[in-house]
């Protein structure tokens, strides 16, 4: 659990996937495409991907994949993040993420 916290709350936007999420790359081209880069943790490449599913359950993930952190807080997965997305409270959320574009 300590390595998925301390992940989450080095960075702006985490989101924890597996290379083989097709749900997980979904939730990172929309991020990307909100102009915020995510740091990807792709845990089946990680040899303690057992424990960070653990973690990220206990944590309240109701899938370890993709598991999606902003501020050092959970978000949630895909669900969460495509409803706060819809409904317009996930832009301002990640507002101070976002990359300068000039």
């Amino acid at each position: 659990m300590d390595k998925v916290l301390r992940m989450s709350s080095e960075k702006g936007v985490v989101i924890f996937s597996k290379s083989s999420c097709c749900m997980s790359y979904a939730v990172q081209v929309l991020f990307q495409d909100l102009g915020v880069h995510p740091t990807v943790c792709e845990i089946d490449k990680d040899p303690d991907c057992r424990e960070i599913e653990k973690a990220l359950m206990r944590l309240g993930c109701s899938t370890p994949v993709p598991a999606v952190f902003v501020g050092g807080k959970l978000v949630g997965s895909t669900n969460e993040v495509m409803s706060m997305h819809l409904s317009g409270s996930l832009v301002p959320l990640v507002k101070p993420f976002q990359a300068n574009l000039c």
